[in-house]
């Protein structure tokens, strides 16, 4: 992406809030980057340099402003990188990935490939990006929290807490110690703040969270969405509160080392890095949808904090009600979750996957207790790989390799449980209907002025509904 100056200018100028995470203003009198909503006087236009990303601007020696704090700005829209490769690339890097060597082997490429594609659209090496990710993270745990900079360095993912002093100096020309601020934090648990662009539909992404939530593991409560979660080996309860700029999250600190991810996951359920604005301006111009548009601008395609537990639900929710799919899903809860405080875990997927017999007393027919647990064992085995950085593509041709699963199932997994915003279940009834068409094909023609922001389209449709 390349950035116009005076584009840039005008909405620094303006403080427009949908700039917010595109780009970054470094002054160069004072050595400091903003995000354009940053509530300092605005600085001359010849003093101003802007950049594509926090850590770009890093690169060239400007330190983060401490007023409008760029550590908390939303990233873009997953469709704003060119590459699948790099946007990719960058979901790991902001779930905690350390090593660029392993990530690339992981991404299937080589260091040097990986590096080049980064600079290309980016502007800097992977390697900045992670550290510009890192030294983010420990700014919003100083500021936010009352935890021992030891801590701190581990959830932000540095191995050696001298090599966390010495980047956070380095980048910030402070140390950790003198970036602490007084009276920080509260209790045992860990509360950071998620920003993202407005409008932001928080009680309509509620209440749809609300009608689909599995019964002991998660809850919509007063305003709140809470759950227990389970990344790796560590295990813990979240809640999620709405506020003007996005969310306050708390995080029980046996999540600490994987802070991180559970942060990751959580924007991704909330959508919090979406680009509402052009949204709005591409389905608002149809006239089956600008009426839902106008009075929603701020949808948001839900998410889901694991993508397997979006698969499952998917095909609990094949050919039943929302609500039939949740009571079952909260009997699945019942008979394999673990206890957890006063809830249980999800599932694992080896615990699905070993006795269809034991699914089909749930109340399932037979055919779709066999589906279910050949999901869970092809995840077991790594025959499906369902991770939110998966290929859309490659998650949506070898789930519909399954018995048991077509593509309104792969769609949805994919618009939901990747957050994927094209995805198009072509042959919902519920579309169909809204479409006034009767087959699939005839949908995705009807839907193809609405790319690459489809998955959104049908929440609309749905929310009509």
């Amino acid at each position: 992406m390349t950035l116009d100056p005076d584009h840039c200018w005008e909405a620094l100028a303006t403080r427009d809030p949908r700039f917010d995470g595109v780009f970054f203003v470094a002054v160069s009198t004072t050595g400091i980057y903003c995000r354009p909503i940053c509530p300092a006087q605005t600085p001359r236009r010849d003093r101003c340099s802007f950049y594509r990303s926090a850590a770009e601007a890093e690169s060239q020696g400007f330190r983060a402003c401490l007023r409008c704090r760029p550590e908390r700005a939303p990233g873009t829209a997953s469709t704003d990188a060119r590459s699948r490769l790099v946007r990719r690339a960058i979901r790991r890097l902001a779930s905690g990935a350390v090593s660029v060597a392993g990530l690339a082997a992981g991404l299937g490429v080589t260091p040097r490939h990986l590096h080049r594609v980064f600079v290309e659209e980016l502007g800097v090496p992977p390697t900045e990006v992670r550290d510009s990710h890192r030294v983010a993270v420990a700014r919003q745990l100083l500021a936010q929290t009352t935890l021992p900079v030891a801590d701190v360095a581990r959830a932000s993912g540095w191995r050696s807490e001298r090599a966390f002093r010495d980047a956070f100096r380095a980048r910030t020309r402070t140390s950790p110690t003198e970036a602490r601020r007084p009276g920080a934090g509260r209790g045992d648990g860990i509360r950071v703040q998620l920003d993202t662009r407005p409008p932001f539909d928080s009680d309509l992404l509620l209440r749809f969270l609300a009608q689909r939530a599995f019964a002991g593991v998660e809850d919509v409560r007063d305003g709140s969405w809470t759950r227990n979660v389970r990344v790796g080996a560590h295990v813990g309860a979240i809640c999620a509160t709405p506020t003007d700029r996005g969310l306050t999250l708390e995080v029980d600190r046996s999540l600490l080392p994987v802070l991180a991810q559970v942060v990751a996951a959580v924007r991704r359920v909330f959508d919090l890095d979406a680009r509402p604005d052009r949204v709005v301006a591409q389905l608002g111009a149809d006239p089956l949808l600008a009426a839902s548009v106008t009075a929603r601008p701020g949808l948001r395609l839900p998410g889901a904090f694991d993508p397997f537990e979006l698969a499952v639900r998917a095909v609990l929710g094949q050919q039943v009600s929302v609500a039939a799919a949740t009571t079952l899903a909260g009997r699945l809860v019942a008979r394999f979750g673990e206890p957890h405080a006063d809830g249980r875990l999800f599932p694992t997927a080896a615990a699905l996957g070993a006795d269809p017999g034991a699914l089909r007393a749930l109340g399932l027919p037979q055919r779709r207790a066999d589906c279910l647990a050949g999901l869970a064992r092809a995840v077991d085995s790594g025959a499906v790989v369902l991770e939110a950085d998966s290929d859309p593509d490659e998650v949506i041709t070898s789930l519909e390799a399954l018995p048991g699963i077509g593509p309104w199932t792969a769609a949805y997994v994919a618009m939901r449980g990747l957050g994927w915003p094209d995805a198009f279940p072509a042959g919902d009834l519920a579309v169909l209907r809204a479409l006034g068409v009767q087959t699939a094909r005839e949908a995705i023609v009807r839907a193809e002025t609405w790319r690459p922001w489809r998955a959104y389209a049908v929440m609309h449709l749905w929310s009509g509904t």
